[in-house]
Formats: C-alpha cells, sequence, structure tokens
C-alpha cells in the first residue's frame, strides 16, 4: 500500500494550485493531501522572518494524515521554497528566525520515507532567504538522513542570459546560485536545485510554477520521471 503523500507549497503560493498534482498521485494510488496553505498565510514571513508558522501547518498535514491512514510515515513533496522548508521540519535543532528568542523543533525525520523537491533552492545569495537557508545546509547539508530517501528534481528549460527573454531567468539564478548564465526552470538553476547524496533528477522543458503556463513538474509526463522514487 503506498504511503500518504503531504504536498507542501511553494513561496507564495496556495494549497490550490497543486490540486491537479494531488488527484494525478491519488489516480497512481497515493492517498494525497496538500497542506491548506492560503497565499495571505505567507505574507507576514516576507522579509526573511521565520517559516515556523508554515511548518506548524505542515505538521498538523502529517500528523493528520498518518492517524487518517494509520501510517507510520509519509511521503513529502516540497515545492520550491517548501522543500527547504521541509529540511527544516525534518531536522533535531531547535529553529528561530534572526532576532528571535522562541525556538521551534518538529524532530521530523522518523516520520517521512521519502522527500521530493520540486525546482527547490536549497542555496541562496539572496538575502533574505539566505538566513533560512544558511540555517538549513550548515545543520543538515545534503541528503542528512540515511533514513529518508532525498529525490531533487532540477528543469532545464530556460537559459539565463541578459536579453530579451532570459532576464527573469538570469537575475533570479544570480540571486540564487551568483551566477546567471546558466540552466534552469526560469526561477531556480540547477545548481541550487540539487542536494549532494540525493537522487539527483535533471527534466528537460519543465517550467517552475504550477501557475506557469505549460508543463511544470507536477504535469504528468515530468510526474512520471520522479514518482517512481515514491514509497
Amino acid at each position: 500500500m503506498p504511503l500518504p503523500t503531504v504536498i507542501v507549497p511553494g513561496y507564495l503560493e496556495s494549497a490550490i494550485a497543486y490540486q491537479q498534482l494531488a488527484t494525478s498521485l491519488q489516480e497512481l494510488g497515493f492517498p494525497t493531501v496538500t497542506v491548506p496553505l492560503r497565499r495571505r498565510d505567507w505574507l507576514p514571513l516576507i522579509g526573511g522572518r521565520s517559516v515556523a508558522p508554515i511548518i506548524q501547518q505542515l505538521d498538523k498535514t502529517v500528523k493528520q494524515a498518518l492517524q487518517e491512514h494509520n501510517a507510520t510515515q509519509v511521503n513529502l513533496i516540497g515545492h520550491s521554497a517548501g522543500g527547504w522548508i521541509s529540511r527544516i521540519y525534518l531536522g533535531e535543532k531547535p529553529y528561530a528566525a534572526r532576532g528571535k528568542a522562541q525556538t521551534s523543533l518538529w524532530n521530523a525525520y522518523p516520520l517521512v520515507a521519502t522527500l521530493v523537491t520540486l525546482g527547490t533552492p536549497h542555496i541562496s545569495q539572496e538575502r533574505w532567504t539566505r538566513w533560512n537557508l544558511d540555517f538549513v545546509n550548515k545543520n543538515y547539508p545534503g541528503a542528512f538522513y540515511q533514513n529518508v530517501r532525498y529525490v531533487c528534481v532540477a528543469g532545464k528549460t530556460i537559459l539565463g542570459e541578459r536579453r530579451r527573454g532570459g532576464w527573469l531567468a538570469y537575475s533570479s539564478y544570480q540571486l540564487t546560485c551568483g551566477t546567471g548564465n546558466t540552466w534552469g526552470d526560469g526561477i531556480t538553476p540547477i545548481a541550487a536545485a540539487h542536494l549532494i547524496g540525493a537522487e539527483n533528477l535533471i527534466i528537460e522543458g519543465v517550467r517552475h510554477s504550477p501557475r506557469n503556463p505549460g508543463i511544470w513538474y507536477g504535469s504528468p509526463e515530468p510526474l512520471k520521471a520522479w514518482m517512481q522514487y515514491l514509497d
């Protein structure tokens, strides 16, 4: 019996954007639920603040899925920022944003069989997100927990270039990995989307967001490339 699967939305995304992906996974036999975020849930976190409120909703969703399906583990699918947020959730180190005395701890790695990250920027040069990502990569570098299967999916779709049609990708890649003239999904460069020790995949032709026109990571064809890693 496939494990229950929880989708973690990306930055400023709501659960409704992942409805097609959740339906596709359910049709493949995976009981799937998306963390019930609304776009406005992200607004208090702009500027590098603590992502603890998002992780609290993630934890609640995971616990409900475990109980509902009488399971001991879940699959996590983290899109974009949802991927590195999931890595904090797995962790055993107290987490607090800059300037905050209150810490949170979830220690959820025993509950997760597989973590799939889709277009996740696992590194960043951007000052508002760098604190959180530095925390993750200092405390949980690479595919950190041996009992968790890490699958990191990158898109090779748009080359960042200083010309019309390539500027958005160029500037986003440069903010993320320090190099604009590289390949990625239009937002996240391949160089930032992979982790040492993970199953690192590259899919051509996928765009970053479910809101983009055309194909994204959760579309039916790309889904075939990574769903095989789910338990």
